[in-house]
């Protein structure tokens, strides 16, 4: 029996339908950007594996340190202990990011990062004895699929089954090109309350909502009005860090900081499991106490787990290399110059474009959105071609390896021109 019916006897496969799907493709090894299957065929990995790998995949430089770690301590329990790995990658991403981040707690994945930072927010004003109730958030922003993320994630028709289970979040609108001053009038709304907390928020890039891209200076006025009102900013870089946007992290292009970043998906390079969620000693302090009570009471079985800490270590040490910045400026440049191209193509409705994040917007007679039926078209029209790219309904982005060589873009551009020419016949014979 192949790996695939034996996949079909047993596995449960996130965001699948799987009355309806097809397949799951059978992937045995994988290479730099390219991903192989049972029968030798190689895709190129367009997505980095659901955009959690940078420098590709099997590099043998983390694989060594992986290695080098599981002969020393796989494990141990963080709750009264550490080890040097942990450490060693808290001294380290602190130098990475903003100023005012000083503390690191470590979890396993991007939403449980979201969650320890909304927790925190909260229990940062409970501990002052000065408990607020309102949590602040984007329209179309996600964050994730436990409990606190999904409340915190815009109108997403997946999370339609929870929604009398989700906690109440204020939206305000995405602060796109037009809608800076409604965002920031809406905000100022909410925090003249006294009672937001937090406000939540994905970098300028927001993901899963479609790639929806704004400036740097509308987050940073919108932080600053938080600021005013004395209400917490929280970064979820889940995404957008590790280089994705250009510079290491998205908040690095702003003149306002955030007080909590969650972070995880490129953090071990896409090799295992792990998410930090940073604050400042400010939020720390609120919870230094002789009181018991006062504990941050949150953890995670694997927190802190030496072997993943040993593969980010080795990760950081990659995306602080010359060759990383240059590989990174090349997929930007040569992104830019795909954009150029194909710019008044009769199928593509917009692009944009942040670092290696590139997003084209497809011309579809449906709505633009998740369940678009252009999406499985598309996708399936990639992949029987060898390139891996996973769209958003009409909407086809690419946030590639980092080592992603310029022959293997050009592959993917043309497959993606030639899928412009198909349905444009398709959608208007």
């Amino acid at each position: 029996m192949d790996l695939t019916a034996r996949d079909a006897r047993h596995i449960w496969h996130p965001y699948t339908q799987m009355k309806t799907a097809a397949p799951p493709l059978p992937v045995v090894k994988a290479k730099g950007a390219l991903l192989y299957d049972e029968q030798g065929r190689s895709y190129i990995d367009c997505v980095a594996s659901w955009w959690v790998n940078l420098h590709g995949h099997a590099h043998p430089y983390i694989a060594e340190k992986v290695y080098e770690q599981l002969l020393k301590l796989e494990h141990v329990i963080f709750a009264g202990f550490t080890h040097p790995p942990a450490v060693e990658l808290a001294e380290r991403l602190i130098g990475h990011l903003p100023s005012q981040q000083n503390r690191i707690f470590y979890s396993d994945n991007g939403s449980s990062a979201v969650e320890i930072g909304i927790k925190m927010a909260i229990q940062y004003f409970f501990n002052q004895g000065q408990p607020r109730t309102q949590l602040v958030a984007f329209d179309m922003g996600f964050h994730g699929e436990t409990f606190g993320a999904m409340a915190a994630s815009g109108d997403h028709s997946f999370f339609t089954a929870f929604e009398d289970f989700l906690f109440e979040v204020s939206r305000i609108p995405s602060p796109v090109a037009g809608q800076e001053q409604a965002a920031l009038d809406a905000l100022e709304d909410h925090l003249k309350t006294g009672e937001v907390y937090a406000f939540i928020f994905e970098p300028l890039v927001m993901g899963a909502g479609g790639m929806i891209m704004y400036e740097p200076e509308i987050l940073s006025q919108l932080m600053a009005l938080c600021k005013k009102y004395g209400a917490l900013c929280i970064a979820d870089e889940v995404m957008t860090g590790f280089g994705r946007t250009g510079r290491m992290f998205a908040c690095d292009y702003l003149t306002t900081q955030p007080d909590i970043m969650c972070m995880s998906k490129g953090l071990t390079g896409g090799t295992l499991p792990l998410a930090v969620t940073s604050c400042t000693e400010a939020i720390f302090e609120a919870f230094w106490s002789d009181d018991k009570h006062k504990t941050f009471f949150h953890g995670h079985s694997y927190t802190a787990n030496p072997v993943g800490c040993a593969a980010a270590l080795a990760s950081l040490d990659l995306l602080e290399s010359e060759a990383s910045a240059a590989d990174r400026k090349r997929v930007e440049a040569q992104h830019r110059q795909f954009r150029q191209r194909i710019e008044q193509h009769p199928a593509v409705r917009s692009t944009r474009q942040r670092g290696t994040i590139l997003a084209v917007e497809f011309e579809s007679e449906e709505a633009t959105g998740y369940f678009n039926n252009l999406r499985d078209k598309l996708y399936y029209f990639f992949l029987d071609r060898g390139v891996l790219l996973r769209p958003l309904g009409n909407l086809i982005y690419m946030i590639p390896p980092y080592c992603i060589t310029n022959e293997q873009l050009e592959t993917a551009y043309s497959t993606m021109e030639a899928a412009f020419s198909a349905f444009l016949l398709q959608e208007h014979p």
